[in-house]
Parts: C-alpha cells; sequence; structure tokens
C-alpha cells in the first residue's frame, strides 16, 4: 500500500461518525398487588430473569395455601387420586371469556394485567370468585391417601366444583399441580421452590 493510499484510508476512517448502541429501556417495575392470587405471584416469578429474583418475589410474595400448591406440584411422593389431563368444569359463559389454551390465557389475562393497570384480576371479578387462599384446606381430598371413604365420582363431583368456585386462572394451575405441570407453564422449579422455601420438608407424604 502507497503513503498515498495509507493517507487516504486513515482519512476516510477519520470522516466517519461514529455512532454508539441505544441504551435498553428499563422494563417497568411488577407491580404485585396485596393479597395477590397465586397466578398473580407465579407470573411474576416467570417474569424474572435470575433465579435469585425468582426466590426473592416467592419469600416477599408467597404465602401457606401458595406452598400448599407447590408441593403438591412438585413432590414426588404425592400422587394425585384424579384423572389426569384437561378437566371440563368452566360454563359456556367462562368457556366464550376464557377460551384457548392455558398459555394464551396467562398471555391475554395474567402477563396483560400489568401493562393494563389493572394488577389484581381477583379483586375485580364480576363473579366474585373464591381463591386458592380460601380453598387449599380441600386439596387433601383429591391427593391419594386423603381422603380414602371418598367414591371416584363423588371426589371428581367435588373436584369439578372446586374449579368452578375458583378464579378462572386459579382453576388452571390446580389443575396444572394435579398433573404436575406448573413447570411446564411457568418459569419456576422445584429448587427455587426449595431455596425460597427452605423449611418445607419433601418426601416422604
Amino acid at each position: 500500500m502507497t503513503e498515498a493510499t495509507k493517507k487516504a484510508v486513515r482519512k476516510t476512517s477519520a470522516s466517519k461518525k461514529t455512532t454508539s448502541a441505544k441504551p435498553r429501556a428499563k422494563a417497568a417495575p411488577i407491580k404485585i398487588p396485596h393479597n395477590p392470587l397465586a397466578f398473580e405471584v407465579l407470573d411474576a416469578v416467570s417474569r424474572q430473569r435470575t433465579k435469585a429474583k425468582k426466590i426473592e418475589i416467592l419469600r416477599e410474595h408467597g404465602y401457606l395455601e401458595l406452598k400448599m400448591l407447590l408441593i403438591w406440584n412438585f413432590d414426588e411422593s404425592i400422587r394425585s387420586a384424579l384423572p389426569a389431563g384437561e378437566v371440563p368444569y368452566t360454563d359456556p359463559a367462562d368457556q366464550l371469556q376464557y377460551s384457548g389454551s392455558l398459555s394464551e390465557a396467562l398471555s391475554d389475562k395474567a402477563r396483560g394485567m400489568y401493562e393494563n393497570g389493572n394488577f389484581s384480576l381477583g379483586s375485580t371479578d364480576s363473579a366474585a370468585r373464591t381463591t386458592i387462599r380460601a380453598q387449599a384446606k380441600n386439596f387433601y381430598h383429591f391427593i391419594e391417601g386423603g381422603n380414602g371413604g371418598l367414591s371416584k365420582m363423588r371426589r371428581e363431583s367435588m373436584f369439578i366444583n372446586l374449579l368452578q368456585s375458583l378464579h378462572p386462572l386459579e382453576a388452571e394451575l390446580v389443575i396444572l399441580a394435579k398433573d404436575k405441570l406448573i413447570g411446564d407453564s411457568y418459569k419456576i422449579t422445584q429448587e427455587i421452590v426449595g431455596e425460597a422455601f427452605p423449611d418445607i420438608s419433601w418426601g416422604n407424604r
């Protein structure tokens, strides 16, 4: 390369405008309501990028009944006394309002609530449904060894009644726990739950 060519290259390089990367916009902080519904807590956990933040959310907003649900889901020594799979439990109005898969329902209803400014779907539910917080005391009916005196038909009828009493996204969580599938729909693991709640004793239930 001749001296003249080198000078031309240096001149061209110097004349180029430097561009700096635009700073990433900070994500809006996730607002969790007072006395949150179970799916609101787990949705907030799912939106955290680090394990430490997930644990922090669970420790701050977790409660006994949510722990009961997570134990049902993650503890392999607990077996559901119900048939596996989806449960057709909603009335026609709910089927129209909450149609689609669980992930679609979460996207449209749960995850969208932050952007819409409605931080607690349960608190404004026009049907005045109950919550997992109120109904977890009945979970034992649906677990092997919990209430052996129930007939298969009676147990399944009680389960459907429980689901119908819950907010639809709370009901979906109970169905997921029944089949140990919460981790498939929410970004949460037994390890995270165990670190958030070290008082949980796993196994031999």
